[in-house]
């Protein structure tokens, strides 16, 4: 059977390699996504670099269920962090894997904001995850790389803590009016 073992020893020599980077050459990363609503169906698709994937509704919200909703993809981009950081974390601190499997869960309620729910988020909320790690190491070295984990996810930090987010709208006119 195999196991995450030998991946990790790669993943390692990775993570060395782009910590022993001098700061003073690294420069930031600017990331990018852009989303178009498609004709009829109304299907979102994300373009990400060279990648593309698709977002959709499920039927009673006007959709086809062609893909994830938003909130689901919020939770799976939450959850492929997750994993990251979980595989980089074991790597650094040499953590063996047999496996690793992050579940993330949220609630979303339809009435919320709705008259007589305006309490409740209409927003997906009580974001949660398990995971669950099979390995030989003792409880103390699964601890170390959990809390490693909640000290650097990019994403579980975004929710917890986040970030100013600015919005604007270019309003063009159709050239046939």
């Amino acid at each position: 059977m195999s196991n995450l073992n030998e991946y990790l020893g790669q993943k390692r020599e990775a993570v060395l390699l782009r910590n022993a980077r001098d700061p003073q050459t690294v420069e930031p990363v600017k990331l990018r996504a852009q989303v178009s609503a498609e004709g009829r169906s109304g299907v979102r698709r994300i373009r990400i670099r060279d990648h593309q994937v698709v977002s959709d509704s499920p039927a009673d919200f006007a959709g086809y269920d062609l893909g994830p909703s938003s909130p689901e993809l919020l939770l799976g981009s939450l959850g492929s962090c997750l994993t990251h950081i979980f595989l980089i974390k074991a790597a650094e601190l040499q953590l063996p894997l047999e496996s690793l499997q992050v579940e993330i869960e949220g609630d979303l309620d339809p009435r919320g904001g709705k008259p007589g729910y305006e309490n409740v988020p209409f927003f997906p909320h009580n974001i949660r995850y398990t995971a669950h790690i099979v390995s030989p190491a003792d409880e103390a070295q699964v601890r170390a790389v959990h809390e490693a984990v909640e000290q650097w996810c990019p994403i579980l930090n975004l929710l917890k803590r986040p970030q100013p987010l600015e919005g604007s709208v270019r309003h063009t006119r159709p050239a046939t009016q």
